[in-house]
Formats: C-alpha cells, sequence, structure tokens
C-alpha cells in the first residue's frame, strides 16, 4: 500500500476518534481505532492517548500477531481484541472500540438491543448481542468477543462498552453511531410505555432487501426456532443475529406484552372486587 494511502488511513483514524470524542463515545483516554494497511499490517491507536485530540503521527503499525514494527508509541492495550477481530472476519477491514453511554447502559444492565423495531437496524446491523464480561485488557475480552464476531458487525460489551467492525473506518464508526442511536430510541420508547415491535413477517420482508441495496451481512437473521430447545425462541445468537420479533396474522407492528398482563384501573378494581366477593 502506497505511504499516500497510509497517510490517508492515519488521517482517517484522526477524524474517527475527534467524532466519538465529540459526541460523547469516550472519555479521557477510551476507546480505540484499528485498520488493515494490506493482507499483514494494521494501523492502530496508541495507548494512554485522547482520541479526541490525536494527530496522525501518533499511529502505530502491527502486525496480526500484534509485534509493533513502527511508530514512537505502544499500540492500544486492548490490542487483542482487534486482532480477534481480523483472525475470524477476513472481510473486515477495519474495527471500533468505543463506551458510548446509552449503549453502554444496556450493557451494564444486561439488556441486548435484539428487538425488531427499526426497519435500519434490522436491515443493516440485523441485532446486537452482549459479549460476556472480560477484564479490559485481558486475553478474556478475545475470547468473548469471538462467540458473536463472525454472525454480527456490532456488540455490546458486558460493563464495558461496545464494538463495531466494517468494510472501512467510516462504515465502522457508522455502525458505532447506529448502535447509539438504535439504544437511545430503544431507552425512550421503554420509558414511554414500550416499543411495537416489527412483526416476523416484516423482519423477513426487511431482510430480502438487503440485496436490493447492496447490504452485505455476515450471516442471516435467525428463524424464531434456530436454537431446537427450550428457553431460546430466538435461536443461537452466536450463530446468527437474533429478533424479538412476534409472529403476526397480517399487522405489521405488533405491541410488546413482554409477557405482561396490562389492565386499566377500572379494570383491575373490578377483579379485585370479583376476587372479594368470592372469598364471602
Amino acid at each position: 500500500m502506497s505511504t499516500a494511502s497510509e497517510q490517508s488511513l492515519r488521517e482517517q483514524i484522526v477524524e474517527v476518534g475527534r467524532r466519538l470524542y465529540a459526541r460523547g463515545y469516550t472519555a479521557s483516554n477510551d476507546g480505540n481505532i484499528s485498520v488493515r494497511l494490506d493482507e499483514r499490517r494494521l494501523l492502530m491507536t496508541p495507548k494512554s492517548v485522547c482520541k479526541g485530540f490525536m494527530s496522525a503521527d501518533m499511529m502505530c503499525i502491527t502486525d496480526l500477531e500484534g509485534t509493533k514494527l513502527a511508530g514512537d508509541r505502544d499500540p492500544s492495550s486492548e490490542m487483542q481484541m482487534h486482532l480477534e477481530v481480523y483472525r475470524q472476519r477476513p472481510d473486515a477491514k477495519a474495527v471500533v472500540h468505543a463506551h458510548p453511554p446509552i449503549a453502554t447502559g444496556f450493557a451494564v444492565a444486561g439488556i441486548p438491543l435484539d428487538r425488531a423495531v427499526l426497519a435500519e437496524v434490522v436491515t443493516t446491523l440485523g441485532s446486537v448481542p452482549i459479549a460476556e464480561y472480560a477484564t479490559p485488557s485481558t486475553k478474556e475480552l478475545p475470547e468473548a468477543v469471538r462467540k458473536y464476531v463472525k454472525a454480527h458487525d456490532g456488540m455490546l460489551l458486558a460493563n464495558h462498552g461496545a464494538l463495531t467492525l466494517g468494510v472501512d473506518l467510516f462504515g465502522a464508526y457508522y455502525k458505532m453511531e447506529t448502535i447509539e442511536h438504535f439504544a437511545t430510541i430503544s431507552l425512550v420508547a421503554r420509558l414511554l410505555g414500550g416499543e411495537r415491535l416489527l412483526s416476523r413477517q416484516e423482519v423477513d420482508r426487511l431482510q430480502g432487501l438487503r440485496g436490493m441495496y447492496g447490504i452485505a451481512s455476515p450471516a442471516p437473521i435467525c428463524p424464531p426456532d434456530a436454537s431446537g430447545g427450550p428457553g431460546s425462541p430466538l435461536g443461537d445468537p452466536a450463530g446468527c443475529p437474533t429478533e424479538s420479533a412476534p409472529e403476526s396474522a397480517g399487522a405489521r407492528l405488533v405491541p410488546d406484552m413482554d409477557g405482561e398482563i396490562r389492565l386499566t384501573y377500572r379494570e383491575l378494581t373490578a377483579l379485585i372486587e370479583a376476587a372479594v366477593r368470592e372469598l364471602k
């Protein structure tokens, strides 16, 4: 790859880092960014630097085993997580890790973003699972990521943050934006009483549009019974993106009852009065 191309990628990392920091997706020295230079080398952010105030000369070059090949600074302490993505996904050209606050809130609460509520998210990301908690900067982290990365372009990291990958740096960054946007809308909807879910039939229809729009996906969305066992009606998220999308006889939007029975005050009062009468 030419020097001009390498310089362009360095400048793109600087810009992506600036956007992450400006949007509040990182604080202090949080987050890390990497991109393939060629089949053997990666360009990566260094450790202990604020992503909003980087310069192109700060970046370091490593091989796919993590050996530093060039640069005055050491690579990110979470480099192994990036290397695992590139090992498992040869199609991945860039990786972004950040701590967007709303999405990270879902990660801390242990709530995956797997409800089919936004057509754009179903068509692009599919769903966003949560990788199991792993101590940052240890070999546990790439092991946790490995479980989901073959079938997902984005995931939450339990009690940590989020990870996205793409065919280029801005593609990976935009997926981080999508995850945070999805999390924010999901939170607001739940505060307002709950989402209306896209039906399973509508999810299937949206999946069919991927080819029309030229949207590549690492795996098709799981059919409802993909796991083949009780307790996992959405399928196995390690093998395919899962979507909470109820079957519907015709409606494209279905209220998410989430196992609840909802009653008005008058209906509840009537039930209580009837129960009291039965006790007399």
